[in-house]
């Protein structure tokens, strides 16, 4: 069970690290590499922003989830 935590805490954190630079920061970010430019100079708030703030939402919750699991596996 600990190594099957530990194995999903790893790869949500290589998720996690990957959907923050994928979000559009004033600069423009590294989405704007993969055409997140083009769709968020057309409107404010795109789609496409919105489903990828959901998506880190979600691998955060994971990811707190993972944390939290191995604590208390390695607790005990």
């Amino acid at each position: 069970m600990t190594i099957g935590l530990s194995i999903a805490l790893i790869v949500a954190s290589i998720l996690m690290i990957m959907l923050v630079l994928l979000h559009r920061a004033k600069g423009g970010g590294l989405s704007t590499l993969f055409g997140g430019g083009v769709s968020s100079s057309l409107g404010g708030s795109s789609v496409v922003e919105k489903n990828l703030d959901r998506l880190t939402i979600a691998v955060g919750i994971i990811w707190f989830t993972c944390i939290v699991g191995l604590g208390l596996l390695l607790k005990n």
